[in-house]
């Protein structure tokens, strides 16, 4: 009986502590279809936070643009329309200079390790480049590369004249660069575009090619480790104020580096699962690039550097330092293509 007198005791004087936290649903938001694994990695991120808040911050993914369009994401988040987003920084060009360094080509070679180096560099660059929201996480997805519906891209060259959707900013460039034009949707409306010769290729990876039909509209299927994009969770700063403590210790302790890497890591398997898929497809041409034509490529992309480091002198970073740091950081999670 006094054990119980104890227990009832030691109950009542911890409540009014946790009574005092407001319960909140997050509204987590982003733009690709329910059954890409994007959807999970934002349950599973929600269901950390749940559990590790003590119930206290509960959630509802809403996937497929159903808060607003994709290019919005960012301002979303900031404008409160949505409380945590998925953003993909490459898709209004100019605005985040800093992290499109990682979508230069030919610089990561892996998904788990190049997210995992990718946050652990950006962290402190994000208090300046996003600070209209609090950054949550960065992360890239398995690198990619050209699919065409009208000839094989096997040389830059071959991009004259094509009408190309880039996948990001940089790619923007590249095609830019090399003679094509740019034609810009976001990843939902890709298919469409192609199949109505809007665009006569695009830069994508393998599992997404499968999941948004767009190996159905394409033939010619570049494996290359051209590229990769990086993405980004960003959440609104005023939602996060209200939070108490033990609240906010919850979305922090999901906020981190070895969580971009729980997220980079499934979604990277999924897009390698993709190439096998294609490749067993009647009319499919999947071809690898030689030695010679890789340097081709490599040489080529060499001007992008620069526009990088311009456009990130002239947000007043200086660019060598930055880009040593994240070369250092992609090696140390073994990430650094050779």
């Amino acid at each position: 009986m006094r054990k119980t007198l104890l227990a009832l005791l030691l109950a009542a004087s911890m409540t009014p502590a946790f009574a005092q936290e407001k319960t909140f649903e997050l509204k987590l938001s982003h733009w690709v279809p329910a059954s890409h694994p994007l959807q999970k990695a934002l349950e599973d991120w929600g269901a950390a936070v749940e559990k590790e808040s003590g119930g206290t911050i509960k959630y509802k993914v809403y996937p497929a643009q159903q808060l607003g369009k994709a290019f919005d994401h960012y301002d979303m988040a900031r404008d409160g329309i949505a409380d945590v987003t998925y953003i993909n920084p490459g898709y209004q060009p100019g605005r985040f200079p800093i992290i499109g360094a990682g979508e230069l080509p030919f610089l990561m070679s892996d998904a788990k390790g190049g997210s995992m180096g990718l946050d652990a560099w950006y962290r402190k660059y994000a208090e300046k480049e996003m600070k209209d929201v609090k950054f949550c996480l960065a992360f890239i997805h398995a690198p990619s590369s050209f699919h065409s519906r009208t000839k094989k891209i096997l040389v830059p060259d071959d991009v004259k004249g094509m009408k190309i959707r880039p996948a990001d900013a940089t790619i923007a460039n590249f095609v830019t660069l090399l003679g094509g034009t740019n034609v810009q949707s976001s990843a939902p409306e890709v298919r469409d575009i192609i199949e109505r010769g809007v665009a006569d290729a695009v830069t994508f990876p393998w599992g997404s090619l499968v999941l948004f039909g767009i190996d159905k509209v394409t033939k010619y299927q570049m494996d290359a480790p051209l590229y990769v994009t990086t993405f980004a969770f960003v959440m609104n700063k005023d939602k996060y104020s209200q939070m108490s403590d033990r609240q906010k210790k919850a979305i922090d302790d999901n906020c981190n580096t070895e969580a971009a890497g729980r997220v980079g890591e499934p979604w990277g398997k999924f897009e390698d699962a993709g190439l096998d898929k294609v490749k067993a497809e009647a009319g499919q041409e999947v071809y690898a690039l030689t030695v010679e034509q890789t340097a081709l490529w490599k040489k080529a992309s060499e001007p992008l550097i620069k526009t990088w480091a311009d456009s990130v002198r002239k947000a007043g970073t200086d660019p060598d330092p930055a880009m040593a740091e994240l070369r250092a950081s992609l090696a140390k999670y073994n990430a650094l293509t050779q």
